[in-house]
C-alpha cells in the first residue's frame, strides 16, 4: 500500500523564474534546441532555476507548504542574479551558466533545510551533490550525437544577463507540463 501514489498527491518543484525578456530568450534557445536538436523536454517548465527539485505533496496539505513558503520568503532579501555563458552536464544537458554568488547558495540551502525540517520534503540526491545553479535549454531528451553537435554551436556563445531576484516560484506538474501555481515575494524593505 506505502508505494502506491495517493490520487490527492501533486508533484511540485520550487524554482527562482527570471524577468519576462530573460525568458523569452531562454525559451527562443529551448526552441532552438527543439527544432534542431530533437530536444523538445526543456520546454515542458518555464525558464527556472531550481531550489527545490520535484517532490510529491498531498493537494489536500497545500496550505501547510503555501504557509511555509509565505513565512520563509518574508525573511529573504532580493539578490542580483547573473547568467554568464553556457555549461554542461555532459553527455546529455546544456544549460545556461548560472553565477554561483553567495546569496544564491544561502538561498537554495536555507529553503532544503527548513523544508526538510519543517515539512519533511527530502531530496536525497541533491543532499549528496553540490548545488549548481542552472537555467536548461538541451534536456535529457537530447541524444548523446546531438548533444556534440549542439555543444559545439553553444560552448563558446556569448551570453550575458544581470537581474534582481525578488520571489520564489512554486510549480505545479499538470499531467502534461509544468505550470507556475503560485509566488512568493521577498522582503522588499
Amino acid at each position: 500500500m506505502n508505494n502506491i501514489q495517493k490520487v490527492s498527491n501533486k508533484r511540485f518543484f520550487i524554482a527562482l523564474i527570471p524577468p519576462k525578456d530573460v525568458q523569452e530568450e531562454a525559451t527562443k534557445i529551448k526552441e532552438h534546441f527543439r527544432d534542431v536538436y530533437n530536444s523538445k523536454a526543456a520546454l515542458k517548465s518555464p525558464p527556472h532555476v531550481t531550489l527545490q527539485p520535484p517532490f510529491e505533496w498531498d493537494i489536500e496539505e497545500l496550505p501547510k507548504l503555501i504557509q511555509e513558503l509565505n513565512d520563509f520568503s518574508a525573511f529573504q532579501q532580493p539578490f542580483s542574479m547573473t547568467l554568464n555563458g553556457f555549461a554542461a552536464f555532459k553527455p546529455r544537458v546544456i544549460y545556461i551558466d548560472v553565477v554561483k554568488t553567495r546569496e544564491l547558495i544561502s538561498i537554495q540551502k536555507s529553503l532544503m533545510s527548513r523544508l526538510e525540517s519543517s515539512l519533511n520534503i527530502v531530496h536525497p540526491v541533491s543532499k549528496k551533490r553540490p548545488f549548481t545553479p542552472h537555467l536548461t535549454v538541451g534536456f535529457r531528451d537530447l541524444s548523446k550525437k546531438n548533444f556534440y553537435q549542439a555543444w559545439e554551436e553553444f560552448k563558446e556563445k556569448e551570453l550575458y544577463y544581470n537581474f534582481r531576484i525578488n520571489e520564489l516560484t512554486l510549480l505545479i506538474h499538470n499531467g502534461r507540463i509544468w505550470e507556475i501555481h503560485s509566488e512568493y515575494k521577498f522582503n522588499l524593505t
